[in-house]
């Protein structure tokens, strides 16, 4: 993760805007994103699996960080 300041973008933060940009299209079809995404080799289907379990697993994290910090408030 990039710091305040103007660092370079990695390349995995560049890819990861492009994705969010292209599903924040809300007339793709992700049904049919999937099906093509299925007939392409299998190791691209592992990544992407991998992508995916990498964001609910930080994503997690972070809403266990806040809820955390809010019990330690609070208590």
């Amino acid at each position: 993760m990039r710091k305040a300041r103007n660092l370079p973008k990695s390349s995995e933060e560049k890819v990861a805007q492009k994705i969010g940009g292209h599903l924040t299209d809300f007339t793709l079809d992700l049904e049919a994103v999937g099906m093509y995404l299925s007939k392409q080799p299998y190791i691209i289907y592992n990544r992407a699996i991998e992508v995916l379990e990498a964001t609910e697993y930080n994503k997690n994290n972070e809403y266990n960080d806040k809820w955390k910090e809010y019990q330690d408030d609070t208590f």
